[in-house]
C-alpha cells in the first residue's frame, strides 16, 4: 500500500482555495478555520462526542450539526444486561454556527447549551476534561484524565468534490470517574475500570456516507491500550485513521477491514489489516442501534459492543495479546 503522510510541522487545515493537505497526525497539529471553507454552509459538519464505559455500562454526550439540523443530548445504557437507561436527546432546527463548538479540540476551551430544560456544560483544563448534563429526571457529571499524551488525527479528501473533507481527532487512553443519576438511581464510573473517548469532527462531507469505525481502551500486561480502526471516511490514500495506543507512545498501522454479517450483527466480527500487525474478534453483547429522521438526514448505526479478543503488533515488533477488552465496534449509514 501507499506509503502514508504525516503532519509534522503546523499547517492550515485548509489553504487559500478551501482545499486541504492530507495526512494524519498524533496531536492537533492543523489549524481548522471554520472561515476558510469554500463549500455550500449547509454541507459542514461539525460535532464533539464523548463516550464514557466501563465493563458493563456507556454514558454518551453529544453536541453538533449538520448546519440545517443538530443536536445536543446524552444516552446511558447498561449493555451487561441490554437495557437502555436514559436517552435524552433535543433536536435542532438551523442551528447553523450557534452551537459555537470549538475550532481546536485540545487547546483549552468550554462549550455551553443551555436551553429549555437542557443544560450541558463541556470544559477542557490541560489533560483534564469535565462534562456534565441535566434535564428533568436526570444528571451527570464526569471527569476524564488523558493517559496518552498522542492521539489519532486525520486531514483527509472525499472523492465526491475538490472543497470536502474531514478534519478529525480521536482521543482515548482517558481513565474516566463520576456517575450518572436516573430518577433516584445513580449509577458510579471508578477510575479503575472506566475510560473516555473523544471523538472530535469538523468537515464538509458528501450527502450519502457509510464507514465502520471502532475504539476502545483497556489493559494489556498490566498497560493501558487503546486502539481505533476505522474506513469509509473519505480517500484514506495519504492517510487512515488506524492506529494502537500503548505505554504512552502511537503506533500507526495501515488500512483495515471489517468482516461482519449485516444480517445478524451480533455474529461475531473480526478486524484485521493486510500486514499481520492486527487480528482482532470482537464478540458482541449489545446492539445499541440509533435512527435519525429530520429534514433531510436519514442515518441509521449499529454500535455493537462486547469484547475483543485477539493480536495486535506494536511499531517495535511487540507483539500483544488482546484479551476480553471491553469496546465497540460500529457500522454506520448516513444519508445527511
Amino acid at each position: 500500500m501507499p506509503e502514508e503522510k504525516k503532519i509534522e510541522e503546523k499547517i492550515p487545515v485548509l489553504d487559500e482555495n478551501g482545499h486541504i493537505t492530507p495526512g494524519y497526525a498524533t496531536s492537533a497539529v492543523c489549524d481548522y478555520c471554520r472561515k476558510a471553507i469554500k463549500a455550500p454552509f449547509y454541507r459542514i459538519k461539525e460535532w464533539d462526542f464523548y463516550q464514557v464505559s466501563d465493563g458493563e455500562k456507556c454514558l454518551q454526550f453529544t453536541i453538533g450539526h449538520a448546519s440545517y439540523a443538530g443536536q445536543v443530548g446524552v444516552m446511558l445504557f447498561d449493555f451487561k444486561k441490554g437495557e437502555m437507561l436514559a436517552n435524552i436527546n433535543k433536536m435542532l432546527i438551523l442551528p447553523f454556527n450557534r452551537l459555537h463548538l470549538p475550532e481546536n479540540g485540545e487547546k483549552d476551551h468550554e462549550i455551553n447549551y443551555h436551553s429549555g430544560g437542557y443544560h450541558m456544560h463541556l470544559k477542557t483544563e490541560g489533560d483534564v476534561r469535565y462534562l456534565s448534563f441535566s434535564a428533568k429526571d436526570f444528571s451527570a457529571s464526569i471527569t476524564l484524565e488523558r493517559k496518552n499524551p498522542h492521539s489519532l488525527v486525520i486531514n483527509i479528501p472525499f472523492d465526491e468534490y475538490k472543497t470536502a473533507f474531514y478534519y478529525n481527532q480521536k482521543i482515548n487512553c482517558m481513565t474516566a470517574c463520576g456517575q450518572a443519576t436516573v430518577g433516584d438511581k445513580a449509577y458510579t464510573f471508578d477510575t479503575a475500570d472506566s475510560f473516555g473517548l473523544l471523538d472530535w469532527g469538523r468537515g464538509v462531507w458528501p450527502f450519502h456516507n457509510e464507514w465502520y469505525w471502532s475504539n476502545g481502551t483497556g489493559f494489556v500486561d498490566g498497560e493501558i491500550f487503546g486502539f481505533n480502526l476505522g474506513t469509509g471516511f473519505g480517500n484514506t490514500n495519504a492517510a487512515t485513521e488506524n492506529m494502537l495506543f500503548c505505554k504512552g507512545e502511537a503506533h500507526k498501522i495501515g488500512k483495515v477491514h471489517f468482516d461482519l454479517d449485516k444480517e445478524q450483527y451480533m455474529k461475531p466480527w473480526r478486524i484485521y489489516d493486510d500486514e499481520g500487525m492486527l487480528d482482532l474478534t470482537l464478540t458482541p453483547s449489545y446492539d445499541r442501534t440509533t435512527r435519525t429522521k429530520v429534514l433531510c438526514i436519514n442515518n441509521v448505526c449499529h454500535q455493537m459492543f462486547g469484547k475483543f479478543s485477539g493480536t495486535a503488533t506494536l511499531s517495535d515488533g511487540t507483539k500483544l495479546e488482546v484479551k476480553d477488552i471491553t469496546a465497540f465496534a460500529e457500522h454506520a449509514v448516513n444519508n445527511w
